[in-house]
């Protein structure tokens, strides 16, 4: 008998071909378990490699060893007359039929359970997520949207670190940005589309309150120089998955992965092009992960975040000293460093400063750049002719970023011009209708322009999307005092969910309900506390309670502190008391400002 033949007597190709299914079964459900349990990667290799030398160890088994009706015995000691291979023949094919048969209901399990199961996005939001956690209840179907629009969903870190999280966000927005500058596909903002993360929401209800036709959701897994990614395109109104793919590469591909992306959704949803595809902006991929961790980072807040972001924002300018995004990042960590009373004022400005302007001189046209120096320019610089022509060489721009609309909302509002900020306010609304901050900057403006209701009324509709919006009650508050309403306005101070806020709107309205004994204690308290960084705020309690000489007192100490919050002052409600004193003409001269 030849060698071949005694190997498919012996059973010895097909426990091969048994073990092998089998191996190949068990890794795939053990992989689906491991991921949800966010089991360490080395759990999961580890198996791999005891299944790939289990597979020898089985071959010589079946060929030393057989199976007969008195056990387990070596095959020379078995009588050829009296061996039942074929019988155990028999019951391997039946065990490899039925393997193969789990194996096809896995594929649908996979398919079916699993990819709906990722159509929602499941993970935790961070901390400073809270002004992007609301929802929109919008009337119109998806179906009836522009067939080329499109909703990025924060893609679902897979990872077993959680801190990686930074990782999967950044990546998401970062396909959301290449995605906009495709002028032929409409592509919803960030903050409208990262309001789901930690919801489970049908993917077609999502299209529906972002207004969208299709929606692109899938998952990171990143572990050391290696990441995996899951993309997949939904057509909204039917669930139909138009496109999907897994990418297995290393960090050094991450942004060849980006391009290809963006370009099979072009291509699935058949957009002509009329000129290049956009490209994603290659830097080393090390660096590429420091900046989306230190961005993730300072948009969490806190000392200790600020820190770890600066830090993470400082290496990967030590790896790629020209990454312009990266110094922007830098500029706006020192920022809210500073403006948060974590870092000396003189000392956090010129840092921004100094950063913003390398950014700039590596690349003086890029529209996030030209913004944050216009914010500069205008919240700690005062200095307003600087800051218009730079906005303005960025409004020059198409399409204009979000940002710079913003920036330029707000230096219009600093200089007077209400309608005008306000209608930079809307322009962020008409792409973005669930971007709160700009929902926030609408009310401002329309309360400063004294449209109170219309005010009153945008600012309920911010607070139907997100009750703990920070601040927001106490405007709201501030406009029932307007209205004689101090009753209504203490009700709704009982809601505000910033502490500071509160005890302001409650120092204002006290007077009003006739405790001026108690506004005066509570004011000396909030003095005593808030005095380092609340000149600006204690001034408008002075100036709404008709002390003129104590609210131009701290006016003074606000111009003297060059505190960012006096840049509002032109239009101010609380301080209209003050238009008629010649100090008020005064103080405007000196910030060159109009009257």
């Amino acid at each position: 008998m030849s060698f071949f033949n005694e190997l498919k007597r012996r059973n010895v190709f097909r426990v091969g071909v048994a073990y092998v299914v089998v191996a190949w079964l068990v890794a795939q459900v053990l992989q689906l378990v491991f991921e949800s349990f966010g089991t360490p990667d080395w759990v999961m290799k580890t198996i791999l490699v005891l299944l790939a030398t289990g597979l020898p160890l089985a071959l010589f088994f079946a060929w030393a060893f057989e199976m007969t009706p008195e056990g387990i015995k070596r095959e020379h000691e078995v009588d050829r007359s009296q061996s039942i291979t074929s019988q155990t023949g028999k019951k391997l094919n039946l065990t490899i039929i039925t393997v193969m048969a789990l194996a096809l209901a896995y594929f649908a399990f996979d398919k079916f359970v699993v990819s709906e199961r990722t159509s929602t996005v499941t993970t935790e939001p961070p901390a400073e997520s809270t002004q992007l956690e609301a929802q929109q209840a919008v009337t119109s179907g998806a179906s009836t949207e522009p067939d080329k629009s499109i909703a990025v969903l924060p893609f679902i870190n897979m990872s077993s670190d959680e801190e990686q999280e930074y990782f999967s966000d950044g990546l998401s927005e970062e396909l959301l940005n290449l995605l906009a500058k495709i002028p032929e596909l409409k592509v919803a903002s960030r903050s409208s589309s990262f309001q789901f993360k930690g919801e489970k929401i049908d993917i077609t209800e999502v299209a529906q309150k972002l207004k969208v036709a299709h929606v692109l959701e899938g998952s990171v897994r990143k572990a050391g120089a290696n990441v995996r990614i899951t993309a997949q395109l939904i057509k909204a109104d039917d669930g139909y998955h138009m496109w999907s793919e897994t990418y297995d590469r290393s960090l050094d591909n991450i942004f060849a992965i980006q391009d290809e992306i963006s370009a099979a959704v072009v291509d699935a949803l058949k957009i002509e092009l009329l000129g290049e595809a956009p490209k994603s902006e290659v830097v080393n991929p090390e660096a590429y992960a420091l900046w989306l961790k230190g961005r993730y980072m300072y948009m969490k807040w806190g000392k200790e975040n600020f820190e770890l972001a600066i830090e993470a924002l400082k290496a990967a300018l030590v790896i790629e000293p020209d990454y312009v995004e990266a110094w922007a990042s830098l500029s706006v960590a020192y920022l809210t460093q500073t403006q948060s009373g974590y870092l000396d004022y003189d000392k956090g400005v010129t840092l921004a400063r100094d950063a913003i302007e390398k950014a700039r001189a590596i690349d003086p046209n890029r529209p996030s750049v030209l913004a944050r120096l216009a914010s500069i320019q205008n919240q700690f610089d005062w200095n307003w002719a600087a800051a218009s022509a730079t906005i303005q060489g960025a409004l020059e721009q198409d399409p204009p970023d979000i940002r710079v609309l913003g920036t330029a909302g707000s230096i219009a509002s600093n200089l007077g011009r209400g309608e005008e900020a306000l209608a930079y306010y809307q322009r962020i609304l008409d792409v973005d209708p669930l971007n709160l901050v700009s929902l926030y900057n609408k009310a401002d403006s329309l309360h400063r322009l004294g449209r109170l209701e219309e005010a009153r009324l945008t600012y309920g509709k911010l607070l139907e999307l997100n009750p703990e919006d920070w601040g927001s009650h106490t405007q709201v508050a501030i406009i029932m005092l307007q209205q004689d309403q101090p009753r209504e306005a203490w009700q709704e101070l009982e809601l505000e969910v910033d502490p500071q806020q509160q005890e302001f709107g409650r120092i204002l309205a006290l007077p009003a309900l006739g405790k001026e004994a108690e506004a005066e204690q509570r004011l000396a308290m909030f003095i005593e506390q808030h005095q380092s960084w609340a000149a600006y705020p204690i001034a408008n309690i002075y100036a709404w309670h008709g002390d003129k000489e104590s609210a131009f007192k701290w006016l003074e100490q606000a111009y003297q502190q060059h505190s960012g919050l006096l840049t509002t002052v032109l239009l101010e409600p609380l301080l209209v008391s003050l238009h008629d004193d010649p100090r008020w003409g005064e103080l405007l001269d000196r910030m060159n400002l109009p009257h």
